[in-house]
């Protein structure tokens, strides 16, 4: 079982610029985490863009869904930043693609050592490959159906919407 993984950006993988004072992309981390966590799944990792998620457009989302649709995998695993994943994860749904999309990110920046984007990528790649069909996020060891997800701005946890 093949897995795409699309990588968009968001904290997962900002880094800090120590000359400019702010968090910043260089390229994605993907790769070396895949190795770090020893991952036997066969990959295929393709970087689309690296913005933050809050300045996402419905263009860049349409990037995505391209990139989904002529994917050869039915498996496809989209790093993305937590801010508008649930908006990503509602647009890509509505285009009822026969495929599993986990969609997964991090609160903590990969780089800073203390983050949760390795503990997501490797939930995220175990619900892949047991979720049926459909569009899904998956945070902190759980997933959640795209259209019954959010971000509590207040905690920074995702939580069921019913």
């Amino acid at each position: 079982m093949a897995i795409r993984i699309l990588v968009t950006g968001g904290t997962f993988d900002k880094e800090y610029d120590m000359i400019n004072g702010k968090l910043d992309f260089e390229e994605t981390h993907v790769p070396e985490m895949l190795q770090l966590g020893r991952c036997t799944i066969d990959t295929e990792v393709r970087t689309l863009m690296m913005v933050d998620s809050l300045e996402m457009t419905d263009t860049d989302r349409e990037v995505i869904l391209h990139n989904c649709r002529k994917a050869e995998e039915d498996r496809i695993l989209i790093t993305h930043g937590t801010d508008t994943m649930a908006e990503t994860a509602e647009f890509i749904a509505n285009a009822g693609l026969e495929k599993t999309i986990v969609i997964t990110g991090a609160m903590i920046p990969y780089k800073f050592g203390s983050s949760d984007g390795f503990f997501n990528l490797g939930a995220a790649l175990a619900f892949l490959q047991t979720l049926p069909h459909g569009v899904y996020v998956a945070m902190n060891g759980r997933y959640y159906a795209w259209d019954n997800v959010r971000k509590n701005k207040k905690t920074g946890f995702f939580e069921t919407l019913k």
